[in-house]
């Protein structure tokens, strides 16, 4: 059974960072889908930065330029440097897998206030 767990949200300011992180445990593929999405109060899920593990990246308009996704050395890892973050960047961020199924981790919440 596969699991993904999230971690590294917070509360900041706008204009800091922060910086997601995800891991996967079970059975994985080696070709395989992670991603980054998030639902913001009232509003629907929606994908924000999508990496494969044969080595591209897609990314939301309102993340290009200053998200970054990026797989770790193990399997199954997957991370979301965000800068320059805004008010509108607040939701709960979930991680994604797409392998021989579709997982989703448990959601880290991320505020951006002043």
């Amino acid at each position: 059974q596969v699991q993904l767990v999230a971690s590294g949200g917070g509360l900041v300011q706008p204009v800091d960072s922060l910086r997601l992180s995800c891991a996967a445990s079970g059975s994985i593929s080696g070709i395989n889908v992670m991603g980054w999405y998030r639902q913001a109060p009232g509003k629907q899920r929606e994908p924000v930065a999508i990496s494969t593990s044969g080595g591209s990246t897609t990314y939301a308009d309102s993340a290009m330029g200053r998200f970054t996704i990026s797989r770790g050395n193990a399997m199954g890892t997957v991370y979301l440097q965000m800068n320059s973050l805004k008010p509108e960047d607040t939701a709960v961020y979930f991680c994604y897998l797409r392998t021989a199924g579709e997982y989703w981790g448990q959601g880290t919440q991320v505020t951006v206030s002043s």
